[in-house]
């Protein structure tokens, strides 16, 4: 009986990264779990149901013999550790994300004007306020959008933070918004190879910000305004525009149109060569 149960628990530890780490999470002493392994000793009642219950089996099915003992375990998901990662194993991803794709985003910390054409007001051009900075290693932006209903009235802000990345000479900025948290919104830019940083260029995806909440694709370019200004006054300057208004440089309308030519077949990005 006792060799079953030796060749049922070595089975069930094979599943593991390895016996050292069953032997520290059942807190039981490493030389006194290799004599169970070995046939040698049979566990107590308490230590076999506490090893029974990390491994996820009934006390009767690990004394089973040891062809019968497999093919159970086989069939049986709850014997074995869960195949998907841990919550500190994603923690441990993304944070070894956020240091592999820190590097050269140092260059990309400031403020900007981001320009794209608005997804619940057609035919508006929309201007936010973007302010990337550094902190603890980390690249983290916050997006604000500031918008008037009607002229005279109040305005309303959505704001929107998030995390930026270089991955393979591209930015990946990922944010929520914080208010309603009704959306999550991912930028893809082309970085800038100038000496002096003036204008970023890519596409952003998101949800349009009316009651249809229609997924939307959209051509977008950031410019840049530095590391210190006036952000009261920024702000004032953001909100929808018509693509004309003598406000706006022509070239910044001409750089977000989502027009698509007959021989692209997929919404690409336009990489800007201007200024």
């Amino acid at each position: 009986m006792n060799e079953d149960l030796a060749q049922n628990l070595r089975l069930l530890c094979s599943y593991h990264k390895s016996i050292a780490e069953v032997c520290r999470r059942l807190d039981i002493n490493r030389p006194q779990f290799n004599r169970y392994l070995g046939g040698r000793f049979k566990p107590s009642a308490g230590t076999l149901r506490r090893i029974c219950d990390f491994f996820g089996v009934e006390v009767h099915e690990i004394m089973l013999p040891h062809d019968q003992f497999q093919r159970l375990v086989q069939i049986r998901p709850s014997a074995l550790p869960p195949s998907e990662p841990s919550a500190d194993n994603l923690s441990a991803h993304l944070g070894h994300l956020f240091r592999s794709g820190s590097h050269g985003l140092e260059r990309y910390v400031g403020y900007y004007f981001e320009y794209y054409l608005s997804m619940s007001a057609p035919g508006k051009l929309i201007r936010t306020l973007v302010c990337i900075e550094e902190r603890d290693g980390r690249y983290l932006f916050q997006r604000t959008e500031r918008m008037q209903p009607e002229p005279g009235e109040p305005a309303c802000h959505n704001r929107y933070q998030g995390a930026a990345v270089m991955l393979s000479d591209r930015l990946f900025l990922v944010d929520y918004e914080t208010l309603n948290r009704h959306e999550l919104t991912q930028t893809i830019l082309f970085p800038s190879f100038r000496n002096r940083l003036t204008r970023l260029t890519g596409l952003r995806i998101g949800v349009s910000d009316n009651s249809e909440r229609m997924p939307c694709c959209t051509r977008v370019l950031y410019e840049y305004l530095g590391t210190s200004i006036r952000v009261r006054k920024a702000l004032a300057m953001c909100g929808l525009l018509d693509p004309g208004s003598d406000e706006l440089d022509p070239s910044i309308p001409a750089a977000v149109q989502n027009n698509i030519t007959n021989e692209e077949m997929h919404f690409r990005a336009r990489h800007h060569t201007g200024r």
